[in-house]
C-alpha cells in the first residue's frame, strides 16, 4: 500500500495535469467515444463545436469532461467543485481538440508507438521519467526492484481497485506522449540556422553606435492644430487592420441590486451569539467547544504582547483565565472570545525605538567621532527634544522615516547587545546611555518592557450575512425592474428614475467568466451568446451576493472590427502621425546644429546621447522604446545625419558619432546553437497552434456552459 501512496502521490501531475505538460491532449484513441451520438434536443441543437470539420455533440464533450472528472477523483479523493469545473471542462476540450486536429497529423506522417516500445518506457532499458520518479530509493535514485515488486503486486489485485485503475491510466497516456515526442522531433530536425543568421545574430549582439539625437514628442504640437479627417481614419485602419482581427463578441449593459446585509440581520447574529456566551463561559473543553459553533478557521490560538487582538490588548491588565469578552464587531464579524490560558512562553517580547548613528569606519577615531554624535542626541533627547524628530533627523536605518520605531520583536531577532540593553529594562522610556553593536550606536526608547505571556484564546465567530428576507427584498426589486422593460431605451430611463448605475461589459467573448467586477458571471454571458439580442433585456441573473439584470447593447461577429467600432482607439495613432508629418517639415527646413534646430522646435524639444547603442536593444535614451530609431542608427555612416523620421513617441533627427563593428571571428558556433536551441525551444507551441488554426475551430460550448 505504501507503493500505492506514492504512485498516487508522485503522480498527480501526470494523472491531473496533462494539458499543462502537453500530455492531456493525447489520452486516448477514437474507439474510446462512440461515434454518431444521440441527439437529446433533436437535430443539431446539441452539438458544441466543431473541430477539423467534426461535429462535436454534447454527449462527447460530456463524455470527456466526465473523463477528467474521474482523474480528478483518482487523485485528490474527492468530487470536483464548482471551482474546478471550468478547467476540467477546458481539459476536455483541449482533449479533443487533440483527438481531432492534432493526432490525425501522426497517422499522416506515420509515427507509431508499438507495445514493445511501451514495454521498454515501462520496465526495459528507456524507463519513463515520470515511472523513475515513481520509485526511488532514500538516496532518490531510481529502484527498479520497486517497480517490479509493484508491478507484480498489480496482477493479484482487482481490475477494479484503484491501484489498477491508476497505473492503466498512467500507463494508457505513456504511448500517446511519446508519440507527441516523437512528432515534435521530427520538426526539430527541420529546423536549421544558417552560418550567416549567425553571424548576424553575433553583430546584433557586439556592434556598437554612438549617436547623438534630437527628439522632439508628438505631444508637442497640440491637438488643434491637426485636423483628422475620415480618410484619415481610413487608410490608417486598413494599413493596420490585422490589429483589429477578433473572435465573435458581445456588449452589454447591466444594473447591480446588491445582496448586503442589513442592520437587523447584524442584530438578530449579534442576539444568537449572545445567547451561546453563558455556555461558552461554563465549557470545559474551549477548543471543541469554539470549533463546534464558529465559522472562522482559528477557534483555538496562542498569542503573545505583541500579536493580541486589539480589543484583547486594550483590556490586557485586567485579562484572566476564563475571562469571555463579546459579541464585538470586526471586519463584518462578530466575535465571542474566552481567554482559556494564560501562560508563561520561553521567549520574551518587547517594543522599542532607536536611533542609529554608524561610524565611517573601523577606526578608533571614527568610532570616537560616532559615539560623540550618539551621546550629543541623546543629552538633547534628555534634555526635552523629541525622539521621533531626532530620528527622523539623524536616523541611518530604515526605522527613521517612522521615528525610530521598530514595533515589537521577540528573543533572538536583534543583535545580542541591543537585545539585552532592552530586555533589561524594568521600566519604559529612554535608557541612560547609548549602546554599541556590530552596526554602530543606538540611542533606545523601551516603549514596552520585556513579556513572557502567553494568551491562549477560543473564539467563536458569526460571519454577518443576508438573511433570506433581505435577500428576497434585493431579489424583487430587481423582478421588479426587469418586468415590462422592452429595448436599451426603456432600460436606462428606468435605470435613471430609479437612480442605478448603469455598468457596462464590453466586447465579451464567448468563453468569458467574469463581466468586469462580477467574477462569477458565467450565467450572463451564457446568456449573452445563447438567447439574447440587440435591445433584449434578461431575467434576473442570481450571483450569490447580487442580482444583477442586463441588456444586449452590440455585437461584433468574427472577423475584423468595423472602422466605427475603433476609430476611438486608432484616434490617438492617427493624430501622431499627422503630428509626425507637421514636425518632419518643420525639422527638415532648418539648418544648424541639433542644439540649435532644438532651440527653433521650442522647450518640448530635447537633444541627448548614447554612447553604448546595440541592435539588439529595445530602447534609446530618451526616446524610449523605438526600433525604427534603432534600425536607423545603425544604417548611417560615421559622422552622418539623418533626415528627420517619426519613431514610436516623436520625430527624431539622429547623428552618428562612430560605429564600432565588432571584429570577425572563425567561428559562430555558440550564436548558430543559441538561434537553434530558440527555434526548437518553440516548435511545441508553433506547431500545435498552426494545427488549431488549419482545423478551423468553431467553439460553441457557451450554449450549454
Amino acid at each position: 500500500m505504501a507503493l500505492i501512496s506514492t504512485l498516487r502521490t508522485k503522480m498527480t501531475k501526470v494523472v491531473v495535469g496533462f494539458v499543462a505538460i502537453a500530455m492531456i491532449a493525447f489520452i486516448v484513441g477514437s474507439d474510446l467515444f462512440g461515434s454518431g451520438p444521440r441527439s437529446i434536443f433533436g437535430g443539431n441543437k446539441n452539438i458544441v463545436g466543431e473541430i477539423g470539420g467534426k461535429s462535436i455533440s454534447l454527449e462527447e464533450y460530456q463524455a470527456a469532461i466526465q473523463d477528467r472528472e474521474n482523474n480528478y477523483i483518482l487523485s485528490f479523493g474527492r468530487q470536483p467543485g464548482e471551482r474546478e469545473q471550468p478547467t476540467l471542462r477546458q481539459q476536455a476540450w483541449d482533449f479533443l481538440i487533440a483527438k481531432y486536429a492534432i493526432m490525425p497529423q501522426y497517422e499522416k506522417v506515420g509515427v507509431k508507438v508499438h507495445t514493445d516500445e511501451v514495454w521498454d518506457m515501462v520496465q526495459g532499458k528507456n524507463v519513463d521519467e515520470n515511472v523513475k520518479a515513481s520509485f526511488t530509493d532514500s538516496s532518490g535514485n531510481f529502484d527498479r526492484s520497486r517497480l517490479i515488486q509493484y508491478l507484480q503486486s498489480l496482477d493479484a489485485q482487482p481490475a477494479a481497485s484503484e491501484a489498477r485503475i491508476r497505473w492503466d491510466l498512467f500507463k494508457q497516456n505513456l504511448a500517446p506522449s511519446r508519440e507527441r515526442l516523437k512528432y515534435e522531433n521530427l520538426l526539430i530536425k527541420t529546423n536549421y540556422v544558417t552560418d550567416a543568421e549567425a553571424e548576424l545574430d553575433y553583430h546584433t549582439q557586439n556592434d556598437v553606435a554612438e549617436v547623438k539625437y534630437l527628439y522632439v514628442p508628438y505631444f508637442s504640437v497640440s491637438d488643434s492644430a491637426i485636423k483628422v479627417s475620415d480618410s484619415d481614419l481610413r487608410n490608417y485602419f486598413n494599413k493596420n487592420k490585422e490589429k483589429y482581427k477578433v473572435e465573435q463578441l458581445r456588449s452589454l449593459s447591466y444594473v447591480v441590486f446588491p445582496v448586503v446585509a442589513s442592520s437587523q440581520d447584524s442584530l438578530v447574529i449579534k442576539e444568537e451569539l449572545s445567547r451561546d456566551v453563558e455556555a461558552f463561559k461554563s465549557s470545559a473543553e474551549d477548543s471543541i467547544y469554539a470549533a463546534n459553533n464558529t465559522d472562522g478557521s482559528s477557534p483555538y490560538t496562542k498569542y503573545n504582547v505583541s500579536n493580541l487582538p486589539t480589543f484583547l490588548s486594550d483590556q490586557k491588565t485586567n485579562l484572566k483565565a476564563g475571562t469571555v469578552i463579546g459579541p464585538v464587531l470586526e471586519n463584518g464579524t462578530y466575535k465571542v472570545i474566552k481567554v482559556s490560558k494564560i501562560g508563561t512562553d520561553t521567549v520574551g517580547t518587547a517594543k522599542a525605538n532607536h536611533i542609529l548613528i554608524k561610524w565611517d569606519n573601523e577606526t578608533a577615531e571614527a568610532k570616537k567621532v560616532a559615539k560623540d554624535k550618539a551621546k550629543k542626541i541623546l543629552n538633547d533627547i534628555k534634555a526635552g527634544a523629541s525622539f521621533a524628530a531626532k530620528a527622523q533627523e539623524f536616523g541611518s536605518d530604515g526605522t527613521a522615516s517612522r521615528g525610530g520605531d521598530l514595533g515589537f520583536f521577540s528573543s533572538g531577532q536583534m543583535v545580542k547587545p541591543f537585545e539585552t540593553a532592552v530586555f533589561n529594562a524594568k521600566k519604559t522610556g529612554l535608557l541612560n546611555d547609548v549602546v554599541e553593536t556590530q552596526f554602530g550606536y543606538h540611542i533606545i526608547e523601551v516603549t514596552s518592557v520585556k513579556d513572557n505571556t502567553s494568551y491562549t484564546v477560543a473564539t467563536i465567530e458569526r460571519s454577518i450575512t443576508p438573511s433570506d428576507e433581505t435577500q428576497n427584498e434585493a431579489f424583487r426589486k430587481a423582478d421588479v425592474f426587469a418586468s415590462g422593460l422592452s429595448g436599451l431605451g426603456d432600460f436606462k430611463e428606468k435605470a435613471k428614475k430609479e437612480n442605478l448605475n448603469i455598468f457596462e461589459g464590453n466586447e465579451l467573448t464567448s468563453g468569458a467568466r467574469s463581466v468586469n467586477d462580477l467574477n462569477d458571471a458565467r450565467q450572463m454571458v451564457t446568456w449573452l451568446f445563447r438567447d439574447a439580442s440587440k435591445g433584449k433585456v434578461s431575467d434576473v441573473f442570481d450571483l450569490e451576493t447580487n442580482y444583477v439584470v442586463a441588456v444586449m447593447t452590440s455585437e461584433t461577429e468574427a472577423g475584423y472590427k468595423p472602422l466605427d467600432k475603433v476609430k476611438d482607439e486608432i484616434m490617438p495613432a492617427v493624430k501622431n502621425e499627422l503630428k509626425g508629418k507637421m514636425l518632419i517639415e518643420k525639422l527638415n527646413a532648418q539648418k544648424g546644429s541639433l542644439e540649435e534646430i532644438a532651440k527653433v522646435m521650442g522647450s518640448d524639444a530635447n537633444v541627448n546621447s548614447s554612447n553604448d547603442v546595440k541592435l539588439n536593444s529595445t530602447s534609446l535614451g530618451s526616446i524610449g522604446f523605438d526600433p525604427v530609431a534603432l534600425g536607423k542608427a545603425f544604417s548611417l555612416e560615421n559622422g552622418k545625419r539623418s533626415n528627420a523620421f517619426a519613431g514610436e513617441n516623436g520625430v527624431v533627427i539622429l547623428e552618428l558619432s562612430n560605429k564600432t563593428i565588432a571584429p570577425a571571428i572563425g567561428e559562430y558556433g555558440m550564436f548558430k546553437n543559441q538561434l537553434k536551441q530558440s527555434l526548437d525551444g518553440r516548435v511545441g507551441f508553433n506547431i500545435t497552434q498552426a494545427l488549431k488554426d488549419a482545423a478551423k475551430i468553431e467553439d460553441q460550448r457557451y450554449k450549454f456552459f
